[in-house]
């Protein structure tokens, strides 16, 4: 079997804001970006890992969501724990620098994590989290 993970779908509230933080502070190329006003579907993704994608997406286009399940969502966005991702770098340190100065919202400095890893946290602007771990 020979599958591959090609792309993974975050929701964002404000698709000009998701946009500049990961075009702009992540570095991502914009590979399309479909609809208009806040009902935008954007992918970008690293240069030159063209088969690797994120999809922001608006989290309540879906028709067949109830006002309940949309409100539901809306809250999780809120509080950070309806989406997240997790991205590596080969230098945490010089990638977190640049990140925070760019005035992304700081979850977590570079942290040895008990479990084996180090990694640093940040929020995109629709809430997702976004650890970003080193490769050693």
């Amino acid at each position: 079997m020979d599958i591959t993970i090609h792309t993974t779908v975050l929701p964002h509230v404000d698709p000009e804001e998701s946009l500049a933080f990961y075009r702009d502070v992540l570095g991502f190329e914009v590979r399309t970006d479909v609809g208009q006003g806040t009902m935008r579907w954007i992918t970008v993704g690293p240069a030159g890992q063209p088969d690797t994608s994120i999809l922001l997406a608006p989290p309540t286009a879906d028709p067949g969501l109830t006002e309940d399940e949309r409100r539901m969502i809306s809250e999780m966005m809120a509080k950070g724990t309806y989406g997240w991702i997790l991205l590596a770098t080969r230098n945490l340190d010089d990638t977190f620098e640049k990140v925070q100065a760019r005035d992304a919202e700081v979850v977590q400095e570079p942290t040895e994590q008990p479990y084996g890893i180090r990694d640093c946290a940040f929020r995109d602007p629709a809430g997702n989290m976004v650890r970003i771990q080193e490769l050693r």
